[in-house]
């Protein structure tokens, strides 16, 4: 019974802990002010290739004439070209 509880208790917060990523992951590929948010980036270097790609390109349509930020630098590029 107690073990029940405590893994209720533990799946809720995990999806809370997602949803709450999400949700800034979110914000901050959607954003209009800066591509250079620390907390977005950072998020964005853990996120799985698609999802992070997806989130480069979104950036890249609004900031497309600026350097690409951490984790949206394409490869040989010298840090100048998106993904």
């Amino acid at each position: 019974m107690i073990m029940k509880r405590v893994l209720r208790i533990l799946a809720i917060t995990l999806i809370m802990a997602l949803g709450l990523i999400g949700q800034r992951y979110y914000a901050y590929v959607t954003n209009t002010q800066s591509p250079y948010d620390e907390v977005g980036i950072e998020i964005n270097r853990y996120m799985p290739q698609p999802v992070r790609k997806w989130g480069c390109d979104k950036l890249h349509a609004t900031f497309g004439n600026t350097l690409p930020p951490y984790g949206c630098q394409a490869e040989g590029g010298n840090g100048q070209k998106w993904l």
